[in-house]
């Protein structure tokens, strides 16, 4: 059972900004623990994919006292030594009577793979749906009201929430029955985690505490930690495998000339869980990686699964081609170039010309197949020259694609259906 937390009603209709809810929600996930939420704004930053200003201004608003009824959510309690050292600061929420206060349940891991807009409409309709409220799109538009620019306070237009709706029906966390409800309005349901497996690979670890067994590592927090040997950078390595080494080490730069060394000033590097449970069999490649590469190939990652490719998919994928390559010069060239794209056709569930769930052969790719093998060699893969007209007179025909030709063919073959002569490729290389 996925872990929930209750969202008070006046923070989803409040004046609250809207990334204020998902730092809210994973806030309040963290608090389960005996401890407090002890996670610093640069974890919070990290796993809910927002920038550390944006999670201090939040954090800060949800620790002022409201203008309406001057409520604070938020309580923080600083652990700092007096010479300047110490841990990050215990947050707790304010606790809530359920039979006084209206609220609505949000799993925890809504906040990381729904944008801050999509998640307060997440927690909007899943009010509506336990109270029994047949809500319209204007109504909702009046909870996901402009929150800041010129038109602050307003009702949000009706076609971006129709826009939002989709956006969260298509990722599987909502179900719409349309034109099912009170006087032809939609009926929706909310579900606890999406209905599909692109999104729902963070389990057995990750953040939320959803099996409560802590939180990703973060250096300010010593039982969080990560391990205190620094990783080894990597450069031009053979396939071999380590023993001991941690899936959560930090990413570095090689060492550069000090005349070429520039600091970097980003935010910290740190993944979700579901990309590390994807990248654990190429972890010993990680630690000579850029941070920029790491990133890149995180967003690969999660665009795959993101388009419906199961993360055990993607591992078997990362497994058996770093087990078939003996001899990886550059990690990170391989890893976006090689290791991780899919091979098939345009199916999703087609991968290197089979079907993944099933293990048949994909139909598509036999067809393709099939095509390419009638080609004669050496011609480039595309459309079939249409027939041409016989001229009058004597004529000759290629004996591939059928083409007229006055001239006699030498080889049988026209210009464009002649395979380019390895002499001539070599005088123009070494040009």
């Amino acid at each position: 059972m996925p872990q929930r937390v209750r969202v008070p009603l006046r923070v989803i209709v409040g004046h609250y900004a809207d990334s204020t809810v998902s730092v809210y929600v994973k806030v309040a996930a963290l608090d389960r623990r005996d401890t407090g939420c002890e996670a610093g704004v640069a974890y919070l930053s990290s796993l809910l994919g927002l920038a550390r200003s944006t999670v201090e201004r939040a954090l800060t608003q949800l620790m002022r006292p409201a203008p309406d009824d001057d409520v604070v959510e938020l309580t923080s309690q600083r652990r700092t030594r007096p010479g300047g050292d110490g841990w990050t600061a215990v947050r707790r929420i304010r606790a809530t009577n359920p039979r006084r206060e209206h609220g609505a349940w949000v799993p925890s891991r809504a906040a990381e793979s729904l944008s801050p807009r999509q998640l307060r409409a997440y927690a909007a309709l899943s009010y509506a749906t336990a109270t029994g409220a047949h809500v319209t799109l204007a109504e909702l538009a009046r909870v996901l009201r402009h929150r800041s620019g010129q038109k602050a306070g307003q009702a949000l237009d009706v076609r971006s929430v129709r826009r939002i709706l989709r956006e969260l029906e298509r990722l599987g966390w909502i179900s719409v029955e349309r034109r099912a409800g009170y006087r032809g309005r939609h009926l929706y349901t909310c579900h606890d985690e999406p209905t599909h497996a692109a999104l729902t690979a963070d389990t057995g670890e990750g953040s939320g505490g959803d099996l409560e067994c802590g939180s990703l590592a973060y250096k300010e927090d010593h039982q969080t930690d990560s391990p205190e040997d620094p990783p080894t950078a990597v450069s031009g390595i053979r396939r071999r495998r380590t023993s001991g080494s941690s899936a959560r080490e930090a990413a570095e730069n090689p060492p550069l000339p000090p005349s070429f060394r520039r600091p970097y000033a980003g935010p910290e590097l740190s993944l979700a869980p579901r990309i590390w449970r994807v990248l654990e069999p190429v972890k010993p490649l990680l630690p000579g990686l850029s941070p920029y590469v790491v990133r890149e190939l995180a967003r690969e990652i999660a665009r795959q699964l993101d388009e419906g490719q199961e993360p055990e998919r993607l591992r078997s994928r990362l497994e058996f081609r770093f087990a078939a390559t003996q001899d990886i010069r550059d990690p990170g060239r391989w890893l976006l170039g090689a290791a991780v794209v899919r091979r098939g056709c345009g199916l999703v569930a087609c991968e290197s010309g089979r079907i993944w769930h099933t293990g048949v052969r994909c139909d598509v790719c036999a067809e393709l197949r099939a095509a390419d093998g009638q080609r004669p060699p050496g011609r480039p893969p595309g459309p079939r020259r249409p027939a041409y007209p016989r001229p009058p007179g004597r004529w000759h025909e290629c004996e591939a694609c059928r083409a007229p030709s006055r001239t006699p063919l030498p080889h049988g073959v026209c210009r464009a259906c002649r395979p380019p002569d390895p002499l001539t490729v070599l005088r123009r290389w070494q040009r």
